[in-house]
């Protein structure tokens, strides 16, 4: 198998199965993918689209083909030498609906239930309706009005001889002791015999010979009409039934609920807000073995030969979980066939690094799924000069504060909205550890929240990594921010409570506590707490203040810090250097399942930067043109300036570049894209709508706006305006796009490519970047004979980055070892426009790499109708190569030769023939030359 040198991200579902990728595999391989990496494949809610609610984690999921199909994928990729990255998904379950059996047995048995200690419960609410049940907030209105519209029927299934009662899609099964209530008033003796023994049971091994009785009983017609006859009884719609039902309900383990009590009352760990996906014990080791049983068959049968970890933060304890992974995973590589083998499995986690914060080496896996590398490339393609322009032109339209007040704020919404439960538990958490204390008894529950919400409030990064000592050193400047902001919004009666959450929250080892209650709720403290801060910085930053601030939508997106615009080459040379040092093999990711915008919407977007006064000058013209289709609304004006604002953007980066402002067909058809994008970002920034109260008013008033822009005849010179005007971006676009290209596989890691990215991605938001991809056309257009010139000719139709990839990823393969380790070293590049580029070198015994690229070149493109700077523009600019290079063996892309004076690279050859150029020198004989 080969060595791990590029994966290319495939997202399975029904429509997209394990076998229809097989016949891809030939094609991923003649574009030098070494990995295909997969989402989740085991068995996930029917209809999935992307595999994250996983119900049963024991079997391949059969919609995708089922093991079989997983076997004959793997074939396909071994006849190649590839191998299969695996997404997993260990921190939670699909719940609700029908199809989690564990959930399910959770419901019908409760504390009792051999799942019981699977899902992150907090039995011991201090709510007394709950009394020991968990909270389903899965009804549609309230509990008494579900009930008298008889909308939570009490049903019997038949073939399995079980009473449930269904809500649309969900199924709350009846605990089996509770069946005497339904069966004790049967008119036959069987089924009253039957009512008693149901009730004696005390396990769901007690009761599975009962429901197989019933069911036999069932199938006799007597006796089902007397079920149905018990049924009706239990007719909410009827005074007695509903005081039945109600009854029979209350006695259960669950008490059900609307989906709105969720975000104050949940006593149940959730990811982040989703009601549907209920949060694993992973750190117990029966539910470690339970989740991972059939991951570790598939590892050892080489059938999967890397893990990705989804959410890894959202676990109570990343680290012993890593580290318990690595050791079962290497164990497993011995029993793995031959054909198969593997020295070292890779493990990578998805996790968002901010700003200063690096991964923990002591985890013992290769890296992060490359969000960090996405904004060290958007940073290098951001023109500082433009910050200050497009700042004020965002500021004085919407009236918006700044980035960190946008986050700031979205954090409050968070904490006392959606995630106001989970905010409650960890404040009581914390007031027990107080009362344990007789320095602290005296401290308040209102205090201790007050304390708690300002420390979360300035969290500067996702969670810190607490455990048994305390907090680790590499973690200690994260907190400590947080606690000095705290410190400065609170006043003075609170902000002592702040040295006591300092001490309680990592400060000092629990392990200083005798073993006993104490140190056990002093750990779940600092184990809900940690689980808070990331959920409330994904909800606060990705689904809040990204949809609310936009100087520039192209730094807003998963994994980047919006604060900063802009960084100077030396910052992304200086993160190549410490990557290369401590997580070699990280995967770079420019595209993924999660992103806000596609690649290259991303990277056409950034050349406003360049052009920041033009652009002000495009919006205001755009924003008297448009008055007319601004509605008055009660609540303002619709669109406010701020969505207006953010659809322009949208419209410049994800126009599409055969899209005609006349095609009234495409632009119907693109518009309906466009309106599914702004419903989301409508509602994730919960100014004017949201999920959980849409303003339908302002909503509609939007989408017209939107669809006079793009369909209305009246405005023809708004939208040929606003298509000119994303036509002047695409080209200088598309060059930073090959840069950007260039970057993710050549820089020190592993480049990710997303499914379909080999050609242009404008993709918005998801369902948006998830839509079939034509690999027909992709397999067709791989042609390794093309010249530059007729591909930068067509360069419109995607072919142009394909070659590029094709053509970098066959060097990574021929080279594997210079670019995995391969030394990394800046050059320094010298004359007129020196810092318009970006160079550097690539080391590895007598092998040699040099990456040329352009950045923030814009005015040396000019109006050029292909994404090339002309030769002559360039002037004297040349890198500077401290070692000589071979002149008959050092060729570059499409086979130019590198033409080198006094060790000196001209960018007037090197760039000549292609927008960017990977120059590889292979000297055959050491000392054969200087």
């Amino acid at each position: 198998m080969k060595a791990m040198t590029a994966t290319l991200r495939l997202q399975f579902h029904a429509g997209f199965t394990l076998d229809d990728a097989v016949p891809l595999v030939p094609y991923f391989a003649r574009l030098g993918i070494s990995h295909v990496y997969a989402s989740p494949l085991l068995q996930a809610r029917p209809g999935s689209m992307h595999g994250y609610d996983v119900v049963d984690p024991t079997r391949v999921n059969p919609e995708l083909g089922g093991e079989a199909a997983l076997e004959r994928l793997v074939a396909a990729l071994r006849q190649h030498g590839m191998g299969l990255l695996l997404d997993i998904v260990s921190n939670h379950m699909a719940v609700g609906g029908e199809h989690n059996r564990w959930w399910q047995d959770l419901l019908a048995w409760g504390r009792n239930s051999r799942y019981a200690e699977f899902f992150d419960i907090q039995w011991h609410s201090p709510d007394p309706l709950l009394r020991g049940q968990l909270l389903l907030p899965f009804l549609g209105d309230d509990y008494g009005k579900v009930l008298q519209a008889g909308e939570a029927p009490l049903r019997f299934e038949a073939d399995s001889g079980r009473f449930v009662v269904h809500h649309h899609e969900h199924r709350f099964p009846v605990s089996p002791p509770d069946y005497a209530l339904i069966l004790a008033g049967s008119q036959l003796a069987d089924l009253r015999e039957l009512a008693g023994r149901f009730a004696a049971a005390s396990s769901a091994d007690d009761a599975e010979p009962l429901h197989t009785m019933l069911a036999s009983f069932a199938r006799h017609a007597q006796h089902a009409v007397d079920i149905e006859r018990l049924l009706e009884g239990f007719n909410s719609r009827q005074p007695e039934g509903f005081e039945r039902l109600h009854t029979l309900l209350e006695r259960q383990h669950y008490r059900l609920a609307s989906w709105r009590t969720a975000a104050d009352d949940i006593n149940w760990r959730r990811f982040f807000d989703v009601n549907e996906l209920g949060g694993l014990r992973v750190e117990k080791p029966a539910v470690f073995e339970a989740t991972h049983g059939k991951l570790f068959e598939l590892i050892g049968r080489g059938l999967v030969d890397g893990l990705r970890i989804d959410h890894i933060d959202g676990l109570a304890d990343p680290r012993g979980y890593c580290r318990k992974l690595r050791r079962r995973t290497t164990a497993l590589l011995a029993q793995r066939p031959l054909d198969a083998a593997l020295e070292h499995l890779p493990i990578y986690v998805e996790k968002i690094l901010g700003a200063g914060e690096r991964l923990h080496r002591d985890w013992q896996v290769d890296g992060t799924t490359g969000y960090e590398f996405m904004n060290q490339v958007s940073l290098l393609q951001h023109d500082p000069a433009g910050e200050e322009a497009l700042a004020a032109l965002w500021h004085d339209l919407s009236e918006r504060p700044a980035f960190a007040d946008e986050v700031r704020q979205a954090r409050q919404l968070v904490l006392q909205g959606t995630l106001a439960g989970d905010f409650e538990s960890v404040a009581q958490a914390l007031l027990q550890v107080a009362r344990n204390d007789v320095m602290s008894r005296d401290l308040t529950l209102g205090a201790i929240r007050r304390a708690l919400q300002a420390l979360v409030e300035h969290y500067p990064v996702y969670r810190t990594y607490i455990n048994a000592c305390g907090r680790p050193e590499q973690d200690e400047a994260f907190f400590q921010h947080a606690l000095e902001q705290a410190r400065i919004s609170l006043g003075d009666a609170d902000a002592g409570v702040l040295d006591y959450l300092q001490r309680w929250l990592g400060g000092e080892s629990w392990r200083r506590l005798p073993p006993g209650r104490p140190r056990k709720q002093l750990r779940h403290a600092c184990v809900r707490f940690q689980q808070l801060t990331s959920p409330t910085a994904a909800k606060a930053v990705e689904d809040t203040a990204f949809y609310r601030s936009a100087v520039l939508l192209s730094r807003n997106d998963v994994g980047f810090d919006a604060e900063r615009f802009s960084a100077p080459p030396q910052a992304f040379h200086d993160s190549c250097q410490q990557r290369l040092g401590d997580f070699p093999d990280n995967l770079l990711a420019t595209a993924t399942h999660d992103h806000k915008r596609g690649e290259d919407m991303r990277a056409r977007l950034a050349v406003l930067s360049e052009r920041a006064n033009w652009y002000a000058s495009r919006v205001e013209h755009w924003r008297e043109l448009a008055e007319p289709l601004r509605q008055a609304l009660a609540d303002g004006p619709a669109p406010s300036p701020g969505d207006e604002l953010m659809l322009y953007q949208t419209l410049l980066g994800n126009w599409p570049l055969d899209l005609g402002a006349d095609d009234t067909l495409a632009l119907r058809s693109y518009a309906e894209r466009l309106r599914q994008w702004q419903v989301k970002a409508l509602r994730e920034a919960k100014l004017r709508s949201s999920w959980s109260a849409a303003n339908g008013a302002y909503e509609d008033a939007c989408a017209a706006f939107l669809d006079a822009i793009l369909l209305d005849s009246q405005c023809q010179q708004l939208r040929h305006s606003i298509a000119e005007a994303a036509n002047a971006l695409a080209c200088p676009g598309a060059l930073n796009s090959l840069a950007q290209t260039l970057l993710r596989m050549t820089a020190p890691g592993v480049p990710d490519l997303y499914q379909g990215a080999e050609f242009w991605d404008f993709s918005l938001v998801d369902p948006d970047n998830r839509r079939p991809v034509d690999f027909a056309a992709r397999r067709q257009a791989l042609d390794d004979s093309q010249p530059a010139a007729a591909l930068l000719a067509s360069w419109r139709d995607g072919r142009l980055k394909q070659a590029l990839i094709g053509q970098v990823l066959e060097r990574r393969q021929r080279f594997p070892e210079l670019f995995l380790r391969g030394d990394y070293l800046p050059l320094q590049v010298e004359g007129q426009h020196a810092e318009r580029v970006l160079a550097f070198a690539r080391l590895h015994d007598d092998q040699r790499a040099v990456v040329i690229l352009p950045r923030l070149a814009c005015p040396l493109l000019g109006n050029q109708a292909q994404p090339l700077i002309p030769a002559q523009n360039w002037g004297d600019t040349r890198v500077l190569l401290p070692f000589a290079v071979s002149p008959g063996n050092c060729t570059g892309l499409f086979d130019q030769r590198a033409v080198t004076k006094n060790r000196e690279l001209w960018l007037n050859t090197a760039l000549r023939e292609f927008p960017v150029n990977l120059f590889i020198d292979h000297i055959e004989s050491p000392g054969a030359y200087p």
